[in-house]
């Protein structure tokens, strides 16, 4: 399996993780939240719904556009800070974000 195609399957491990854990949302936030400036929307967006929104379909169009990927990738540290609070099992999620940062991080 191609590094791309690693992260392909990634980001589809990631959302199918975050609908088991009901951190799927059908409603899209508006589009005023998706454009703040602040890391990971904190200002306007709760985190799962900023993995949604915009870190999955971003990371996809790249891989899919053969647009180069970022030199680096750490969103597992936030994750690990939001998800371990939660009451929920976030183990997985939390294992494919870290998996996630280190097959970005690496394609380059």
């Amino acid at each position: 399996m191609s590094e791309r195609q690693q992260i392909l399957s990634l980001l589809m491990e990631i959302e199918r993780e975050m609908r088991a854990l009901d951190l799927w949302s059908q409603q899209m936030p508006a589009p005023e939240a998706l454009m703040s400036q602040q890391p990971f929307c904190v200002d306007t967006l709760n985190f799962h719904e900023w993995v949604q929104w915009l870190l999955l379909p971003r990371l996809e169009h790249m891989v899919l556009e053969r647009i180069p990927l970022p030199e680096t990738c750490a969103v597992a540290p936030m994750a690990e800070e939001i998800y371990r609070q939660m009451d929920a099992d976030t183990d997985r999620l939390l294992e494919l974000i870290g998996q996630l940062d280190k097959a970005v991080t690496e394609a380059r």
